[in-house]
């Protein structure tokens, strides 16, 4: 992996705009170099505020969705209208707004007997997409999108979960984390984040900036802050953080 880069904006309104525009730009070269992009989605507030900005025309005219396809990082184990939902969150923000084709979006299945079964499904939808040859060999996502949780948590990998430890499916589950909702989560493993050609963190407001330190500069380990497991093992780390975010940061670039 390449040295992690530090993009500090003056605001979550700015970090949004430079987090669209990155996810123009990886479209656009994903589709130059492979002919498809491949966007992987996290829930959250500070990627909805991204979403929204992505679905306006500035920066959707200039995607051509016709060969975008999306997946989830991560989802709850409620039903695609329930307002705790990744999916559904992604819908109102961003998939119902731009030209995409329903079938290039992959939501996680929900309505399964269980998340463990949820995550089962997801794993094939994604081994059918990718074509790869079981799942010794993780697929290659274009870019995922994650946030940092104040307890750490990256996708629903959370501190001390038996799904940090994961390393022969591509996909798992979890029981819910410390912060709410309290619902079972099905998640991306890190097999897959780091095997991702590009993985950016959106990370706004002061009640990460304790968090942010431990996992950019103190190194952190992934069972006490899961976001510093993922390392792209070819690929790129961008975080996109605010300066509320960054204030406890030594070294602010």
């Amino acid at each position: 992996m390449t040295a992690p880069i530090l993009v500090v904006c003056e605001n979550a309104d700015e970090l949004a705009n430079r987090a669209a525009d990155f996810i123009v730009e990886s479209a656009r070269q994903s589709i130059a170099e492979r002919g498809c992009f491949s966007l992987a989605l996290s829930g959250g507030s500070t990627p909805e505020k991204t979403y929204t900005l992505l679905a306006e025309p500035a920066h959707s005219a200039a995607i051509d969705w016709a060969k975008v396809f999306v997946f989830f990082a991560d989802e709850r184990f409620v039903a695609g209208d329930d307002p705790r939902s990744n999916f559904g969150l992604a819908q109102r923000t961003l998939l119902a707004r731009v030209p995409l084709p329903s079938a290039q979006v992959f939501a996680i299945p929900v309505y399964g007997e269980s998340a463990a079964q949820c995550a089962a499904q997801y794993a094939e939808i994604l081994a059918r997409w990718f074509a790869t040859p079981g799942e010794s060999v993780p697929p290659r996502l274009d870019l995922i999108l994650l946030g940092l949780g104040e307890d750490g948590h990256a996708a629903s990998l959370f501190p001390g979960a038996a799904a940090l430890a994961v390393g022969d499916a591509w996909v798992t589950w979890s029981p819910p984390g410390r912060l709410p909702p309290p619902v079972d989560r099905i998640t991306l493993t890190y097999p897959v984040l780091n095997a991702a050609r590009r993985v950016a963190f959106l990370v706004a407001g002061a009640n990460k900036a304790a968090t942010l330190q431990e996992v950019v500069e103190q190194h952190a380990s992934r069972e006490q802050r899961p976001a510093a497991g993922v390392q792209p093992a070819d690929g790129t780390l961008t975080w996109f953080v605010d300066r509320d975010a960054v204030q406890s940061l030594r070294l602010r670039r």
